[in-house]
């Protein structure tokens, strides 16, 4: 088990971070959700979030841990999904709170969680299902490069 990440130990991940960690699951053939994840790395210099695809065993795994259902295979997830501390956050909140975890001033978004999780949806829930004709879609993960590959699970 990698127990140093973040400390420089960047060999590759096929754990569980468990407490070490949020986990940030994402839609693994969305082309939106990948340019999250490619945006996401760079911005959280303390590598403190892990990743994984929800159609992946180990996002299947994670999501089942929470009592959320994985979307069936095949399908399109409807949601971004951090899991932290044992909850699970969807859409917006999840967005949102993925931002309160990254540099600079992305922390400040997270004001916006004041507002009602029905009202922020509203355009969360239109990008989503709008995502795949907007940004394409692939027909498999893409696979993280090397020296980013210690931060997702079944890498």
């Amino acid at each position: 088990m990698n127990r140093a990440a973040g400390t420089g130990d960047r060999s590759p991940r096929t754990d569980d971070p468990g407490p070490e960690g949020p986990v940030v699951l994402f839609d693994g053939v969305c082309n939106l959700c990948a340019g999250a994840v490619r945006f996401i790395i760079p911005r959280d210099r303390s590598g403190r979030f892990r990743f994984a695809a929800l159609q992946s065993e180990a996002g299947r795994r994670i999501l089942a841990e929470t009592g959320m259902t994985a979307p069936e295979p095949g399908g399109s997830p409807e949601s971004l999904v951090l899991v932290a501390d044992g909850r699970a956050h969807v859409r917006s909140g999840a967005a949102l709170r993925i931002a309160a975890g990254l540099g600079r001033g992305w922390p400040l978004l997270a004001v916006f969680l004041a507002i009602p999780a029905p009202l922020r949806d509203l355009a969360y829930r239109f990008v989503a299902r709008n995502r795949y004709r907007w940004f394409g879609k692939e027909t498999a993960c893409e696979l993280p490069r090397i020296n980013e590959a210690w931060r997702f699970i079944d890498a």
